[in-house]
């Protein structure tokens, strides 16, 4: 039974916390997650125009769990996924890949460690318009100049229901269809982590569903580790933990999360923010 089908409502409600029970640094146990963030802070301008992104978050995302991250636009949800993907550099604080400091590497460092340790599933699906959606799953395995694991890819593509699309390219996928494409993009490399953006942002309720189950089935099955941001009450059900933030600091956390806690604790983050 996957975990997700073991969540009861009463397993949220009792792991709320507040900001002043962030993970400190010097509580944090080496090697527990697949990524954490360390006084990780971010802003933007300067002086009186100065905008704070990320207010020196402390967090760990546990290896083999799948966490969701939400919050009112303007939170610093995306920000923060955004600096623990190296997509994005932090002002200050650091954040890691398992033990590695992304602040420490070079800019081709980065590049290698983002095609080769992690995956990427985005809104917009981020597929090349030329190539088929076997290529685009292989892409960045092949531009690493690494042989694909057939057996795997197999087995994926055929989980995904998308053994007999493999020939197509984008523009002949349902929107659908071409985020499975990403999923197993995103799966076939075996990545340390997988980060999402709200992945289901752009799909109908069927294929946010097909999505989700598969994210679902990547930390069950597979003992994957995935992190998404999302606005959607729903897709954070999916997950094994949720976490909030406002105004660029965790404010509230879920385990084990079901969809009226998850719309209630976002309520109340957005009256206080009122």
């Amino acid at each position: 039974m996957s975990k997700h089908s073991e969540h009861s409502p009463e397993q949220g409600s009792e792991n709320s916390f507040t900001p002043e029970t962030e993970i400190h640094p010097d509580r944090r146990v080496a090697g527990a997650a697949a990524a954490r963030a360390l006084n990780l802070h971010k802003s933007y301008g300067q002086g009186d125009t100065t905008v704070t992104a990320l207010d020196h978050v402390n967090v760990e995302f546990e290896a083999n769990h799948f966490t969701a991250i939400m919050g009112p636009s303007g939170s610093g949800k995306s920000t923060l996924m955004h600096c623990m993907a190296g997509l994005d550099s932090a002002t200050s604080g650091s954040a890691f890949i398992g033990d590695t400091d992304l602040s420490q590497l070079r800019d081709k460092e980065m590049t290698a460690l983002r095609r080769d340790r992690l995956g990427f599933i985005f809104q917009s699906f981020n597929l090349v318009p030329t190539l088929t959606a076997a290529e685009n799953i292989t892409l960045p395995t092949d531009i690493a100049g690494r042989k694909v694991d057939q057996e795997w890819f197999d087995q994926i593509t055929g989980r995904l229901g998308l053994s007999d699309r493999l020939r197509h390219r984008p523009a002949e996928l349902s929107g659908g269809q071409q985020q499975r494409v990403a999923c197993a993009r995103a799966l076939v490399s075996r990545p340390d982590i997988i980060f999402g953006d709200e992945p289901t942002g752009n799909l109908d309720s069927n294929s946010s569903k097909e999505v989700l189950d598969i994210l679902r089935t990547a930390v069950d099955q597979d003992n994957q580790t995935v992190v998404i941001v999302t606005h959607d009450a729903r897709a954070a059900s999916y997950a094994d933990r949720v976490i909030f933030l406002a105004d660029g600091r965790i404010v509230n956390e879920l385990f084990a999360p079901q969809i009226d806690e998850i719309l209630a604790t976002m309520a109340g983050i957005e009256d206080v923010a009122l």
